[in-house]
């Protein structure tokens, strides 16, 4: 991993010259990093994967210079791109050049709203509703094909250009230029207004055009990138306004290729919450301070974390999908047939440090997931403490009492009249300490209580969070936050209850490996887990081995490790670094860089 960072006294905000394009409390990462290094003891934001030298160009007039000798080329790309800003920016160049450029935008051949409207529309559910289910359409059908595909050149300019989404499905065969945008920053300019959700021309609400994002746009996205990747000639970041940052195919894909047998550690991004915490705030460097809280950090939540590449300080962000589009063999070895494209495994923090409790909730069982929401795999998470003070809890299972009907009318109730409910007359608590782990398959009540540092280590679906009791607050905007009691009894196992849940819910830890300065420490999963833990605590170094798993893993006692893997690569990781360890690696061994003793989470595929 490369330790540069940017100053981040300098790096831009929210604002810009001219129309707000972005909403967020979170610094936009630079372009280009000014040689800063991190300590190795310090938590990195702009974790990068170093390539060689001068190979990721900087600036249109760079790409301009690599269109004219193309003469004619595709420039495709991500939802939420600014290909208006693209197109002029280009435009600069090619009139200095006094060159003439045939312009075809691919937003005139998408088809009516109505029409579009009206095609997503049974994948949205009721307009109120949080979740759709995942769309089943093509990126084609958004379009006129017919007419797009007789699309041809024009002989009376120097320069051919069709630009936007769907370029490629022009089918002119020449260079494809793909402009990628990270997941946060879509979003970002989603709760801004600058964007809207594929083939609808105004602004909505941000929760009903992130469902539509999430189940509808990014589907069809997702899909047809995988199906242009070997068309691609140039791969670029468009997440600045008036930058871009690109390189050529040949060297993404050794990058790739690279990171699929050594080490990933994908860019982190943080939100806040209506009950976060501070902790995040207080012990991560180079973070905006200037919010109210931090309620999550996406550590690995791949589905919206991105890669970010480096070379000659220049940094260039693709999405994880590219990684498991090209290399998902090496990534999840012998499990890569089971889970195809989509990395199994989440890792995030749920900060609740002098913050609140999450709300009362319970996550849908596998066939409900799947039938309702159109899912492969349900969100079977569990707790494990990073830190916590003494008087930190979590809620887990029912009381041995609990009356399902008697339940289910107070929660309704509490929603009706604002009423506050002792939740502890229906739901346990137990009091949290540091390295404990808390396990919470599907259906199972649940929340972190405040003044926990939670890193949820989870089957990656992250959105399907049924509340029932939401301890009456509202969300930061002061909106009710949804209550979703219906979907949660659908769904709710009250089998787990009474000393049931001391019994199956909290992992029993033990050693099963230990040599002179070195344990393993087996924290038993769930059955319904389709994951399973250990924690690596050693004092000098430990040698592991993959045995063709990917392990993700993270280090929750100690101030920095090194890992060597077989391929050579040598990488620091700091205290609270999430980073994966892909099966191709096959072998890597971990040093401790600290005084006292480390202590190295290990998530793996059962």
């Amino acid at each position: 991993m490369n330790t540069n960072q940017t100053n981040l006294n300098s790096a831009v905000k929210s604002e810009v010259v001219g129309p707000l394009f972005r909403k967020t409390s979170q610094f936009l990462m630079p372009a280009k990093l000014n040689g800063a290094e991190v300590k190795r003891d310090e938590y990195n934001i702009y974790p990068t994967c170093s390539l060689k030298n001068d190979i990721i160009f900087n600036g249109y007039d760079s790409l301009g210079q690599y269109i004219v000798g193309q003469k004619t080329v595709l420039i495709d790309g991500y939802e939420g791109v600014f290909w208006d800003r693209i197109q002029v920016e280009l435009n600069k160049y090619f009139e200095i050049k006094g060159l003439t450029v045939n312009w075809i935008q691919t937003s005139a051949y998408l088809k009516p709203v109505n029409v579009i409207e009206a095609m997503v529309e049974p994948f949205l559910g009721a307009p109120d509703a949080v979740w759709g289910t995942k769309c089943t359409l093509s990126l084609h059908d958004f379009y006129e094909q017919d007419t797009l595909t007789t699309l041809r050149p024009s002989n009376n300019h120097d320069i051919n250009v069709i630009i936007g989404i769907a370029a490629a499905c022009s089918g002119w065969n020449v260079p494809l230029i793909y402009i990628d945008l990270p997941k946060n920053e879509l979003q970002f300019r989603m709760r801004a207004g600058a964007v809207t959700n594929l083939g609808t021309n105004q602004v909505n609400e941000p929760f009903y055009m992130y469902k539509r994002f999430y189940f509808v746009d990014w589907v069809l996205l997702n899909t047809y990138k995988k199906q242009i990747l070997d068309k691609i000639a140039v791969i670029a970041d468009g997440q600045w306004p008036d930058d871009i940052n690109w390189m050529h195919k040949a060297d993404f894909i050794d990058g790739l290729d690279h990171i699929s047998k050594s080490v990933i550690r994908v860019r982190p991004w943080f939100e806040p919450g209506a009950w976060g915490g501070h902790w995040i705030r207080e012990n991560i460097k180079n973070l905006n301070k200037d919010v109210v809280n931090y309620a999550w950090s996406f550590e690995l939540i791949v589905p919206e974390n991105g890669l970010v590449f480096e070379s000659s300080g220049y940094l260039l962000e693709v999405s994880f999908d590219f990684l498991m589009f090209h290399n998902r063999d090496g990534v999840l070895g012998a499990h890569a047939q089971t889970f195809g494209d989509e990395f199994p495994i989440r890792f995030d923090f749920l900060d609740t440090y002098d913050g609140g409790n999450l709300s009362i909730q319970c996550h849908p069982q596998l066939k409900y997931i799947q039938e309702l929401f159109g899912e492969t795999i349900t969100q079977d998470e569990t707790y494990y403490i990073l830190d916590c003070k003494d008087d930190a809890q979590v809620y887990l299972g029912f009381q041995e009492n609990i009356d399902h009907d008697e339940f289910k009318s107070v929660l309704e109730n509490s929603r009706a009249q604002s009423k506050v409910i002792e939740i502890t007359d229906y739901v346990q608590v137990h009091k949290a300490q540091k390295h404990d782990l808390f396990l919470i398959p599907n259906g199972t009540v649940h929340s972190a209580g405040a003044n926990n540092l939670v890193l949820e280590i989870s089957a990656t679906p992250y959105i399907f969070t049924f509340k029932m009791y939401d301890w009456l607050r509202l969300d930061l905007d002061g909106n009710p936050r949804p209550i979703n009691i219906d979907h949660a009894f659908h769904n709710l196992d009250f089998s787990r209850k009474g000393n049931r849940v001391q019994q199956e819910l909290i992992s029993k830890q033990t050693v099963i490996q230990q040599g002179q300065d070195w344990q393993i420490v087996h924290l038993p999963t769930h059955q319904e887990h389709f994951y399973d833990v250990h924690r690596l605590e050693f004092d000098r170094e430990l040698t592991v081995n993959t045995d063709n798993h990917c392990h993700v893993m993270m280090l929750v006692e100690g101030s920095a490790v090194s890992i060597k893997t077989k391929d050579g690569s040598e990488h620091v990781f700091a205290y609270a670094e999430t980073f994966v360890v892909p099966a191709a690696a096959e072998s890597y061994i971990l040093t401790n860089l600290g005084g006292s003793r480390a202590k190295v989470i290990k998530a793996f595929l059962k």
